[in-house]
Order: C-alpha cells, then sequence, then structure tokens
C-alpha cells in the first residue's frame, strides 16, 4: 500500500490538545450512547413555493440540463420545489443495522466525541419511509447543512448546539416533529427513527438545494494514480476502509452497519479539515470537537478506482464547496452518490493503495 505524495506537518496546540482528549475517550462508548439533550423545536414549514432551479453549472463553466443538485444525475424532469432534508443517523455498532441510508443522495462522516464518528445523510431525490436510528446534531453540522439550504433533522441538541444552529438560520426538525416514533425492539437511545416522507410531506414547499459538488464529466479528470484501497483515519479507534469494486464501478466500507452494503457511492471525497473545541462536554465527560467546514485545505477524490489529488476551499458556511487541482484548474466530481470523509488534520491519516 502506497501513502499519498503529499504529507502534512500539522501544527500543534488546541487542535492536539482536543484530539488527544478525544482519543483518550475512545474506548468510552457511552459518549455517543447517552443523548440527555432536549429536544430541537421543529421549525414551521415553508409556505411560499420556490421556482425550480436552472441548469447547474459545473467545474468547468459548462451547464448539466436537468441535474438532481446532491448527485449530478439526469433527473429526466423538473426537480421538486423542496428542501433537502439531512439525517444524523448513528455510525456505531449499536446501529445495526441502519435504516434508509440507502436511499440517500450524499453522505458526509464527521468526528463526534469519543473518537467516534456519525453521519449527516442528505436526502432530496427520494424520501423513504424510513430512516434511522436518529441522533443529535452537533456544531461541525453548521457547516455541512447550511450549504444546501436543508432542513436539519436530529433527535435534538444539547444546548450551546441548538443556539448556534439556530443563529445560522438553519431549520430543523427534533424528536415530536411529524413522522418521528421509536421502534420497541431496540433500545433507547437508538431506537429513534423517522418516516423522512411524512416529514416531508408536513414541510411542504421550500427551496431546493444548490449543486452541493462541482459536478462534471467524469472524461474532464486527468489520470490519477492508482488507488483501490483508501484507509480514512478519524481516531486511533476509527478507521474507515473503502475497496473499489470494478464490476460495478463503486466503492465498499469494510464495515457497513447497514448490514446490506446500502450506500455504494461512486465516489469518495476526503477533505483534511481543521478541528476546534465546540466548548462543552457530553454526558460522559468527552470534549465535543467541532469540525470546521470552511477555509481550505488538502482534498483527494477517488473516482473508478483512482485518486486525484486536490484543494478544497469554502469561504464560509452558506458557500458553495470548490476544488482546484495542483495547477489550479477546476477539479470536477462525476455524477453520482458521493461519500464525503472529514479527516481530522490533527489525529487523523488519510492513505490509499493499489
Amino acid at each position: 500500500m502506497t501513502q499519498p505524495t503529499r504529507r502534512h506537518r500539522w501544527p500543534l496546540g488546541r487542535a492536539a490538545t482536543l484530539v488527544a482528549a478525544l482519543l483518550s475517550g475512545a474506548l468510552v462508548l457511552t459518549a455517543c450512547s447517552g443523548d440527555e439533550e432536549p429536544s430541537a423545536s421543529p421549525s414551521p414549514s415553508s409556505s411560499s413555493p420556490s421556482p425550480s432551479p436552472s441548469d447547474l453549472a459545473t467545474a468547468n463553466g459548462t451547464t448539466l440540463a436537468k441535474r438532481w443538485p446532491l448527485t449530478g444525475r439526469m433527473s429526466g424532469g423538473d426537480i421538486p420545489t423542496r428542501r433537502a432534508l439531512v439525517v444524523k443517523i448513528e455510525n456505531t455498532g449499536n446501529s445495526r443495522p441502519q435504516v434508509g441510508l440507502g436511499k440517500a443522495d450524499l453522505v458526509v462522516q464527521q468526528l463526534v466525541e469519543g473518537g467516534l464518528t456519525r453521519l449527516a445523510a442528505f436526502y432530496y431525490s427520494t424520501m423513504p419511509p424510513e430512516v434511522g436510528p436518529v441522533r443529535s446534531m452537533r456544531t461541525s453540522d453548521i457547516g455541512i447543512v447550511r450549504a444546501a439550504k436543508a432542513v436539519l433533522v436530529a433527535s435534538g441538541g444539547a444546548p450551546p448546539t441548538v443556539r448556534r444552529v439556530r443563529q445560522a438560520g438553519i431549520p430543523f426538525a427534533g424528536e415530536g416533529a411529524p413522522g418521528y416514533h421509536r421502534v420497541g425492539n431496540r433500545p433507547a437511545p437508538y431506537n429513534l427513527f423517522v418516516h423522512l416522507d411524512r416529514l416531508a410531506k408536513a414541510r411542504g414547499q421550500g427551496p431546493p438545494p444548490r449543486p452541493y459538488l462541482p459536478w462534471g464529466k467524469a472524461s474532464d479528470l486527468a489520470k490519477g494514480k492508482p488507488a483501490r484501497t483508501i484507509h480514512a483515519r478519524f481516531s486511533g479507534g476509527t478507521v474507515n476502509t473503502w475497496n473499489y469494486r470494478p464490476k460495478s464501478q463503486t466503492y465498499g466500507r469494510s464495515i457497513d452497519h447497514s448490514g446490506k452494503g446500502d450506500f455504494v457511492p461512486r465516489n469518495v471525497l476526503a477533505l483534511r479539515v481543521r478541528l476546534t473545541d465546540a466548548g462543552y462536554r457530553d454526558p460522559a465527560g468527552n470534549a465535543v470537537p467541532e469540525t470546521i467546514l470552511a477555509g481550505k485545505g488538502p482534498a483527494t477524490l477517488f473516482h473508478e478506482g483512482r485518486a486525484h489529488e486536490a484543494r478544497w476551499s469554502k469561504r464560509g458556511p452558506r458557500a458553495q464547496l470548490r476544488l482546484t487541482t495542483k495547477g489550479g484548474k477546476p477539479l470536477p466530481v462525476p455524477p453520482g452518490r458521493t461519500w464525503i470523509e472529514l479527516v481530522p488534520n490533527a489525529g487523523g491519516d488519510l492513505r490509499y493503495g493499489k
């Protein structure tokens, strides 16, 4: 297995201190299992319709007509005038099996306390009848959700998190909103699910998301480097491994809590991101990290078994993500389902090989 040609030395300081605190709590699985937090109040539905968006601009300046904004695929007609829903989903063994993940358009994996990770699953082209287990929000979600004009669907949140999400202008639907229910065959807090189709219907019309990634043609990508295996390390206890499947031209996870290989992305996009301290601790006493999805940093796009080194940039929570090659040219993301790994600069690592 080879390592990317570009290596980075990450500065020590507050981020390193935070990572050390996270790793020290990596074995405390209750860090993400005890959501003794107030539920977020559902926001009112948007009553004013929004016109269908025009053709989507691509990375190289051309346009793609009638494309789904979260996959870049052809829509076959006008896309619906509704908001995307971003559901926070448990990503430990306690979530087995994850339900409805295979219907997501796009998934973002982020670090949370205890060295564990959680998923932000984006739904727009399809609103499935059942999704979960639904868990709580983090301040990291602001940078993830805001650019899509989406509704954040989460069980609730710690008071500092709820306050900041509201200040960011992000609508959210917590437990008690239409479609939420608890099942009897799982222990709390892993028994909370949502009928996403009912929630979407209850919220009514709203602004559709903008293109989340700079979609473009696969033929516009350079050759790249062989990369059939990907290892994205979030902490000492959490490593996400992907293997390329040539027959289906998709990627499979080595640890798939859906139990069915539900979400099989065509693209894996790894972004190296900065961590900071969210300013509070979870009920188990673990420091809560905040992923900063703004600024710039190294990126690697994996497509059809090859790696394309790049740089990412994002001017703020509302801004769209941009990708550029080493030569400064726009890097397109081929249409299809995409899994985004937000790999921490300090304490994280990204490796790939043939």
